[in-house]
């Protein structure tokens, strides 16, 4: 009969740094769209849209990229010895991330986090990995997966909260939660290593990439990561164009005006108008999940990996695509909701869908490239994000645009302003509430599209991958 008590007291102490690691960045990635693109008037850093998604994507795709290096490092010098260096690589990167403003510092801090993300993945799964056994395992990695959600639950709310004082106290939030697992550090024990011939480094790395060839050489498994790169652009959406859009053009009053107590919990002021901000409404998902995963998971047991991710693809997609249709704030919580539901149908299958199709000789070293979709999907989605925002949705380009189409007066340092106080003057020229002139816009030049251009990414994503498993596999999965 299990018992939580089989669980040696490290498997403890590694999920607690989990979580305190997912806080940390869960806490940044929530608000960082918003905070790189708000306008300086409205205490952002005032980058490009397409700054925004280029910096995103670069770094976010060294995060996933990495975490295999990362992994030899540390059987190579012990697990304790490079958490110690994740730690410290990570609290620094959040600290100088708070400290800088202009866009090559900034880039640089958020590489420093990405680095020691990636050193730290891998040895908080190898931990988990060495401190279960088969009468565990499964329990155990379920354990691990909803810290991750808690975590990632935990820090978008704490980082709305510190971002009501200063934008600053954001990151240092972050930093801070990272030393605690400094002080964590004392607790953790080295795993028990198999015995084993001490190999160099550098003959390690020698290794992987001779591994990778080996894998890229399938091409029906290369296939099958390419595809999936699609789904992890549209999923990706959630953190990198869902809070700029929320922030720029969705009416959260509207969820604000009728949660009754819940405001002290969840609300903030903007400008005198009680709102949700849009890292509360992208933890919507990361809530559900952490209700529903296990129930859900119980429920698809008999669907078969394939129909379960298909499914899954195409209810993001639903849930992604009904963002196209409108501004009320209750009816995007909604499609939120759906999004999560597919997630859970669908992420958690891939590395099940993954061990069905390769070789039975070679299960463990394809399931330890399942990271380079993931990769790939958070560069090309990020770069999209920031391209396509900056073409099809920023409402301050817009504003721009209608002025000078419509040969609107509103004051003689137009160039100056930036597009927060551009905003408030126009609506003074025009005698137009915030919501009015918001609502104008809207309907002028349509930024909703967006969605359906992602939507699509995903419909095509689900389509190529049930004619991948139908046509291209000996044995359907």
């Amino acid at each position: 009969m299990f018992s939580f008590k089989s669980f040696p007291h490290t498997f403890w102490v590694a999920n607690t740094m989990e979580l305190f690691e997912r806080w940390a960045y869960y806490g940044m990635f929530a608000v960082l769209s918003v905070y790189l693109t708000d306008p300086i008037s409205k205490g952002g850093l005032g980058f490009s849209q397409e700054q925004r998604g280029i910096m995103q994507a670069v770094v976010t795709g060294v995060l996933y990229l990495l975490p295999i290096l990362g992994g030899a490092i540390a059987d190579r010098y012990g697990f304790r010895k490079v958490l110690l260096a994740a730690f410290v690589t990570l609290s620094s990167g959040y600290f100088a991330m708070g400290q800088s403003h202009a866009y090559a510092p900034v880039f640089i801090s958020f590489l420093v986090v990405a680095i020691g993300g990636a050193i730290f993945k891998p040895i908080i799964v190898g931990t988990v990995s060495k401190t279960t056994d088969k009468s565990n395992e499964t329990v155990g990695f379920g354990i691990f997966y909803m810290i991750v959600n808690i975590g990632g639950f935990i820090g978008p709310w704490a980082a709305s909260k510190m971002r009501e004082l200063n934008w600053t106290y954001v990151f240092l939030m972050c930093s801070g939660v990272i030393l605690i697992n400094l002080i964590l550090l004392f607790f953790y024990h080295e795993p028990k290593q198999k015995e084993k011939k001490s190999t160099p480094l550098l003959q390690t790395i020698k290794q992987i990439f001779s591994n990778t060839l080996l894998v890229l050489k399938d091409t029906r498994f290369v296939l099958f990561l390419l595809i999936l790169v699609g789904f992890w652009t549209m999923y990706m959406q959630l953190f990198f164009t869902i809070p700029v859009y929320i922030g720029q053009w969705i009416n959260t009053t509207v969820i604000y005006d009728n949660i009754g107590y819940l405001t002290r919990v969840f609300g903030a002021e903007d400008e005198g108008l009680g709102i949700i901000r849009p890292e509360m409404m992208i933890n919507i998902p990361a809530l559900t999940i952490i209700i529903f995963q296990v129930f859900i998971s119980n429920r698809l047991m008999n669907v078969r990996p394939v129909t379960s991710m298909v499914g899954g693809i195409f209810i993001v997609m639903l849930g992604l695509g009904s963002m196209y249709f409108h501004l009320n704030g209750w009816y995007v919580a909604l499609s939120l909701l759906i999004l999560a539901f597919g997630e859970m149908a669908s992420s958690p299958r891939i590395q099940e869908y993954i061990s069905g199709i390769a070789p039975p000789d070679k299960i463990g070293l394809y399931m330890g490239y399942s990271f380079l979709p993931i990769a790939g999907g958070n560069i090309l989605g990020g770069l999209l994000s920031g391209k396509l925002y900056g073409s099809m949705s920023d409402k301050y380009i817009f504003l721009r645009d209608y002025i000078v189409v419509n040969n609107i007066t509103v004051a003689d340092s137009v160039a100056e302003m930036d597009g927060a106080e551009l905003f408030s003057a126009t609506c003074m020229a025009l005698d137009l509430q915030a919501y009015e002139l918001n609502t104008l816009l809207y309907n002028i030049y349509h930024p909703g599209e967006i969605w359906l251009v992602f939507g699509g990414i995903g419909l095509l994503t689900g389509i190529l991958l049930f004619m991948y498993n139908k046509f291209l596999l000996p044995v359907k999965q």
